[in-house]
């Protein structure tokens, strides 16, 4: 936007054209980061689908469209069709505001999201506080949600949602003061003159924050754990907890309406991704490539976009083989998580990386040392667990099929895909076998 104020300003069209056409432009910047928001929120849907059928054993979504991808589209449009319900007895204003300010909240911050060097709509001098600021409305526009639905079950699960999202905010906002601390400015790009938090790291590994000092490689754990709490994915789906509150603060919501809340819990996956993915893996950082460098060509700068965009993809991933592996929490878990564990730990990695930046010299030979000693271990914790995950499906006997795109096909059933190894029947058939 920065870049487009200038442009207008060398314009001669009077003060008021120049208002004029920055609103005009201010608008048009808004369209398009709901409209990429909102595509990327439809696509996760297809995604978590795919996803939830492998671990599942079956195809999943695969017919409208090539391999599926347009299902989202067509889920979309019968949501579109659907009747708009309002109960008679709501609150009918805050019951149609709700969902609007939830994804408020939601779409508002990818404002901020630094997809590429240029590929910003606000790179503000607060955008990591700007991103924490606006999304805590979502708390709101849940709680808002229960409330005006006039409905017990609703209500529950607004409370519950307001109770999380405001306790999970602290250990999020401890993890995101860890990695200020070690840049020194809360802006996300920043220029060749003042970095931001992309440009302190780099395109290596080794340079990115995560793996800064074994203090930022837990606060990015800790982090994590509460953006996935806050954004009331599982096993942290106390608010729309179906088998308890029928489906939470959206039981009475139906529609395009629903569709509001739905699109804005799958935008805010990619929004976690891409935060983390800015702090703590050096966003559109290529290696072997300066920004100045990458400055200097618009192919260099997609490519940074296509880097920006893989990392975030990773962790959308992540969160989705998450939902389908663990079960859900109890409530008193789900509290003491936050108040007995990531508080604290939080509180002790702010004050761990404070104490690293003080005794240790950046550049120093201790410094890179540090550096390469905890991307090292971050590398080998990742190869043992995949490691652990592939001697668990090898013990299982599963037919391991990690083909995402496969389409499905026809033929003749065949038992031994079916076949467990538990169950007094299918010891029996073993057996006979």
């Amino acid at each position: 936007m920065h870049s487009i104020y200038q442009a207008i300003e060398q314009l001669s069209l009077g003060p008021w054209g120049r208002d004029i056409l920055f609103a005009l432009a201010v608008l048009v910047v808004a369209a398009a980061v709901f409209m990429v928001a909102l595509t990327i929120a439809g696509v996760l849907v297809w995604v978590e689908r795919r996803v939830a059928g492998r671990v599942q054993s079956r195809i999943g979504p695969n017919r409208v469209g090539p391999i599926g991808i347009l299902q989202w589209l067509a889920d979309g449009l019968k949501l579109f069709m659907k009747e708009d319900l309002i109960p008679e007895c709501a609150d009918r204003p805050l019951y149609r505001l709700a969902p609007y300010l939830l994804m408020v909240g939601v779409f508002g911050a990818f404002a901020a999201v630094p997809f590429g060097q240029a590929l910003i709509a606000a790179d503000l001098n607060v955008g990591i506080l700007y991103i924490l600021a606006v999304t805590s409305l979502s708390a709101v526009g849940i709680l808002m949600s229960g409330w005006a639905s006039n409905n017990k079950w609703s209500l529950l699960g607004g409370i519950r949602s307001a109770a999380q999202i405001v306790s999970y905010e602290v250990p999020a906002a401890l993890g995101v003061l860890s990695v200020v601390l070690l840049a020194g400015t809360l802006q996300m790009n920043g220029t060749e003159m003042a970095p931001g938090i992309i440009r302190s790291q780099g395109g290596w590994p080794w340079q990115w924050y995560i793996f800064h000092n074994p203090f930022a490689l837990m606060a990015f754990f800790v982090y994590f754990t509460a953006a996935v709490a806050e954004g009331n994915r599982t096993p942290f789906d106390l608010p729309e907890a179906e088998s308890e509150l029928v489906a939470g603060f959206n039981t009475e919501y139906s529609g395009m309406r629903f569709a509001g809340f739905f699109l804005a819990e799958f935008a805010n996956v990619y929004l976690m991704s891409a935060v983390a993915t800015t702090l703590f893996f050096g966003g559109w950082q290529v290696p072997g490539l300066t920004p100045a460098e990458m400055q200097s060509s618009p192919w260099l700068q997609l490519l940074g976009l296509a880097v920006f965009v893989a990392k975030a993809g990773v962790g959308c991933f992540v969160v989705v083989w998450i939902r389908w592996t663990f079960p859900r929490l109890r409530v008193d878990q789900l509290m003491g998580l936050c108040y007995r564990y990531l508080i604290p730990i939080g509180f002790a990695c702010l004050l761990g990386n404070a104490a690293y930046l003080l005794l240790v010299p950046a550049g120093s030979l201790a410094d890179n040392v540090v550096h390469w000693a905890t991307a090292a271990f971050g590398l080998l914790v990742l190869a043992l667990f995949f490691w652990r995950v592939g001697y668990h499906l090898r013990r299982s006997g599963e037919r391991l099929d990690l083909d995402l795109l496969a389409r499905g096909r026809r033929g003749p059933f065949e038992p031994r895909w079916q076949h467990r190894a538990w169950g007094a029947h299918r010891r029996q058939a073993a057996k006979e076998a």
